[in-house]
C-alpha cells in the first residue's frame, strides 16, 4: 500500500486543522480516548459541536489562541493508500514552518475562505508551492455553508486563483468546493452543492496518482561506513545509507563524489538478504568491488548520469533565524550527511510573495525568501533543483547556536 503525503496550507481561521479533523474523524480514524479528549477540552463550534480542530493542536499555546504554530502531522489510511498529513500554520510569521512541512510532500492542499477570496497568504504558499517543486496543488475553497454554497462564489475564486497560478507556472491544480465544518465534500459528496461534479476530497486523496517523469539517477549518499572487524566478519567493509532515485543495480560503475574515485557495485544487502538492486527510499548496505576512500557525507553516483561536485553555488533560501543573515558569518551548509563550512558571497534579491517581482535589498531577515551564492569549503554534490529536487536540497546551520536558520534550494553551479 503506497503512502501519499501532503500538506494543508491557507490563511488564519481558513480551516485547515478543521478539514483535518473532519476527515479523521468521518473515515473514523479518531481513537475513543482521543474523542473523550477533544470533549472534554469545551471547545465549541457555533452550532454547539466538537471543534474537530483540536485534533491537530498539539501546543497549549495552540489550543488556547485557536491557532496553529508549529507543523502537526497526522497519519491515517484506507483500504486503498497511507496518509501522512501535515497541518502547517497560517500566521505570516510561520512561513518557515510551513517551508519545513512542505519539503517533504507530495501533494499540498490550499484552503480558501469563500467569504475572501485569494488573499496575501494564498499568494504566499502557492509561490512556495512552486519554489519547493511540489507535484499538485489542490485548491479547497472551504467554508461554502456560509456562502449559502453558491456556485457563483466558487467558479468566481476558482477564475481568480487560476490567473496566480498561470502566473506561477503551476501546471497541475485541482479544484473542490467543500464546508470543513459540515462535512460538504470531506468524505461524502455534497448533495447541497449538487452542481459540482468533481470527487469529493477523500475519493481525491485516495485515487491520484502523479505522472511519470522523466526517470531520475539514483544516489546514494552515505550515513555510516560499516566496519563491525570482529573475527567473523574481519574484512567486511559495507556503505549504508538510504536510495534516492531510480534503482541501483549489482555491476553498476559508480563515482564516489566528492573525491572522484570509481568502483562498482558488488553487491547491495537489506536485512541480512542479498537484492540484485534497491529502489528508491529503501535503506540498504551496499558493497563495492574496489577497497576505495569512502566516508560518511561522501556521495556515491552512476558514471553514466552523475551529480554535480562544486565548492561555489547559487540557491533559493528561505531565513528561518530572527537574527537577520549575515555575510560576515562563516555558517554550515548540511546536505543529506555531508556537512562543511560555508560563506554567503552575495545576495543577489529577495522575492516580493505578492507578485513574484525581485526586491534588490541585501537585508534577509525572518522568513523572507531570496536568491543567493554560497562559497563553500569543500565539494556540495547536488543536482539543479529545476531537474531534480529531492537532491538539491539542504538547511544552512549557525555554528555559534546549532540553530537551523536557512533552508536551501540549489539552482545551479556558480
Amino acid at each position: 500500500m503506497d503512502i501519499l503525503k501532503f500538506i494543508t496550507a491557507g490563511s488564519v481561521d481558513d480551516g485547515k486543522s478543521t478539514l483535518i479533523g473532519r476527515l479523521l474523524y468521518d473515515t473514523d480514524s479518531i481513537l475513543e480516548d482521543q474523542l473523550e479528549a477533544i470533549k472534554k477540552a469545551n471547545r465549541k463550534n457555533d452550532d454547539g459541536t466538537v471543534d474537530l480542530a483540536i485534533l491537530t493542536d498539539g501546543l497549549k499555546a495552540e489550543r488556547e489562541q485557536g491557532i496553529t504554530i508549529d507543523v502537526a502531522y497526522k497519519y491515517f489510511q484506507t483500504e486503498k493508500r497511507k496518509f501522512i498529513i501535515a497541518d502547517a500554520p497560517g500566521h505570516i510569521e510561520y512561513t518557515r514552518n510551513m517551508v519545513t512541512g512542505a519539503s517533504n510532500s507530495d501533494l499540498i492542499i490550499i484552503l480558501i475562505d469563500a467569504r475572501k477570496g485569494v488573499i496575501e497568504q494564498t499568494k504566499r504558499h502557492s509561490f512556495l508551492a512552486q519554489l519547493l517543486s511540489l507535484k499538485k496543488v489542490l485548491v479547497c475553497i472551504n467554508k461554502m455553508d456560509m456562502v449559502d454554497y453558491e456556485q457563483a462564489v466558487f467558479e468566481n475564486i476558482k477564475t481568480e486563483y487560476e490567473k496566480l497560478a498561470s502566473k506561477l507556472n503551476l501546471k497541475s491544480v485541482e479544484y473542490i468546493p467543500v464546508s470543513a465544518l459540515k462535512g460538504d465534500n470531506i468524505v461524502h459528496r455534497s448533495e447541497r452543492m449538487d452542481w459540482y461534479t468533481g470527487e469529493p476530497l477523500l475519493s481525491f486523496l485516495e485515487s491520484i496518482n502523479f505522472e511519470a517523469k522523466t526517470p531520475k539517477p539514483w544516489r546514494f549518499p552515505i550515513q555510516w561506513v560499516v566496519r563491525p572487524q570482529t573475527a567473523d566478519l574481519h574484512d567486511y567493509r559495507g556503505y549504508a545509507g538510504r536510495l534516492v532515485g531510480d534503482n541501483m543495480r549489482i555491476g553498476e560503475e559508480v563515482y564516489i563524489l566528492p573525491g572522484g574515485a570509481r568502483s562498482r557495485i558488488a553487491s547491495i544487502e537489506l536485512a541480512g538478504e542479498t537484492l540484485e538492486y534497491a529502489e528508491n527510499g529503501q535503506s540498504v548496505i551496499i558493497h563495492l568491488t574496489d577497497d576505495v576512500d569512502v566516508s560518511r557525507g561522501d556521495t556515491i553516483v552512476p558514471v553514466e548520469q552523475p551529480a554535480i561536485s562544486e565548492k561555489n553555488l547559487e540557491a533559493n533560501i528561505c531565513w528561518f533565524d530572527t537574527k537577520p543573515l549575515d555575510k560576515g558569518q562563516i555558517y554550515l551548509l548540511r546536505n543529506h550527511s555531508s556537512q562543511t563550512k560555508i560563506k554567503i558571497e552575495d545576495i543577489h534579491y529577495k522575492i516580493d510573495v505578492h507578485n513574484q517581482e525581485p526586491i534588490y535589498d541585501e537585508t534577509v531577515s525572518l522568513n523572507d525568501i531570496g536568491k543567493i551564492s554560497i562559497k563553500a569549503a569543500k565539494e556540495i554534490v547536488f543536482d539543479k533543483h529545476n531537474l531534480y529536487p529531492e537532491n538539491s536540497r539542504a538547511i544552512i546551520i549557525d555554528p555559534r547556536t546549532n540553530i537551523t536558520v536557512a533552508a536551501v534550494m540549489i539552482l545551479d553551479a556558480v
